[in-house]
């Protein structure tokens, strides 16, 4: 499973992933280790006759406001080959659904745009995150000079999360500076990608995670960013990447993540995703579960990738 986001609400948590070509399966867990199949015949999502999307479901989020679940995805029109992604928005009052459609596309700024996330501040003010994406020229033969692009930007959401309220704003896009961030592997295209934002606040400061570089690369890598408002503007760590490949154990591209906490809120885990065969890097994804911690300066800093066995959760029972 690609683009694992998972939801801890009540005395569980709930998985979800880029798994299915009609919609989106759910996992539930007490304790981060063990998961069981949840939602309906395992889908938290499935898309019907009457859905706008209707292919390429990708990267779903659920996020709990004022007393239901909303679900915030990308995917493309079944009918219209030529037409590109958009963001989408589903809402369900389980965490393992059923989710329907509530507003499909949730904006059209005639951007191919994947990789939705919804961050809720403090103040209950609703936030949406996303990637626009692209190519400028050629980006795939083998003297290419064009590339493949992917840019988050930000926009503040309505209150009741029906539409955005503004214009989006842009927060992060990949720097010539950072090697990390630019996709030069054999095989792949020539990329300038950041996508994949996950956003939380963390002693007043703002925090934004997100990947950069081929997601098929196995350079393919996770960052991190900070600013003192949500819309930014944003710094990078000087540290990047927060995860990178380790061939000598057999990962690659560490990418896609979302954060969560113990069962007792007392640690941090990471969850991304990784290639299936750090030899034959692909689609083909499996999800990772690391310890995230915060040193005395601020700075992040992920115990992994791991390959050997880890201690419990604390508070798992």
């Amino acid at each position: 499973m690609g683009d694992p986001f998972i939801l801890q609400y009540g005395d569980g948590y709930y998985l979800y992933g880029t798994t299915a070509g009609d919609g989106f399966k759910c996992w539930r867990s007490s304790d981060l280790v063990n998961w069981f199949a949840a939602g309906e015949d395992g889908y938290a999502y499935r898309a019907t006759a009457e859905s706008w999307g209707g292919r390429t479901f990708w990267a779903p989020e659920v996020v709990y406001y004022k007393g239901r679940f909303y679900m915030v995805f990308s995917c493309q029109p079944a009918k219209d080959k030529e037409f590109g992604m958009r963001i989408c928005l589903a809402v369900s009052d389980k965490a393992d659904g059923p989710f329907k459609d509530m507003r499909a596309p949730l904006f059209d700024n005639g951007w191919s745009c994947i990789d939705g996330h919804i961050f809720i501040d403090g103040d209950g003010s609703a936030y949406l995150f996303f990637d626009k994406v692209g190519a400028e020229g050629d980006a795939w033969s083998e003297k290419a000079e064009g590339y493949l692009y992917g840019i988050i930007y930000g926009v503040r959401l309505k209150d009741d999360l029906s539409g955005t309220s503004g214009e989006p704003v842009k927060c992060l896009e990949a720097e010539s500076s950072a090697s990390w961030e630019l996709s030069k592997s054999p095989g792949c295209p020539r990329t300038r990608c950041n996508e994949g934002a996950f956003v939380f606040k963390r002693e007043g400061k703002y925090h934004i995670t997100y990947s950069a570089n081929y997601y098929a690369d196995p350079n393919y890598g996770i960052g991190y960013a900070t600013a003192s408002a949500p819309l930014g503007p944003w710094t990078k760590s000087k540290d990047n990447p927060l995860a990178q490949k380790d061939t000598f154990i057999g990962v690659s591209g560490p990418g896609h993540n979302s954060i969560t906490e113990s069962p007792d809120h007392r640690e941090v885990f990471m969850v991304y995703h990784t290639h299936a065969d750090a030899n034959r890097p692909s689609g083909e994804r499996d999800v990772n579960i690391d310890r995230l911690v915060f040193e005395k300066d601020g700075k992040m800093k992920l115990k992994g990738p791991t390959r050997s066995s880890q201690p419990m959760p604390s508070g798992a029972k």
